[in-house]
């Protein structure tokens, strides 16, 4: 009888835990100055329709975490 445990993937263990800080992906519109408007969307369905492509902003997904695009 074996008793091997299974190969781990690496990030597998981070992907599973849903209170994981690094896959908290935060959606907001981009200025066209470079800064982030004051508000938080629920969505980014919500955050294009609130945006506005033609004056320059556009909508992204973060990290506050890592401080990084996604």
């Amino acid at each position: 009888m074996s008793t091997s445990t299974p190969p781990v993937t690496p990030g597998a263990a981070a992907a599973a835990d849903p209170d994981d800080p690094r896959e908290h992906i935060e959606v907001g519109v981009l200025l066209p100055t470079g800064r982030l408007v004051g508000r938080r969307f629920a969505s980014r369905a919500e955050a294009e329709v609130w945006a506005r492509p033609e004056d320059g902003e556009q909508v992204v997904e973060y990290n506050l975490v890592c401080d990084c695009e996604m």
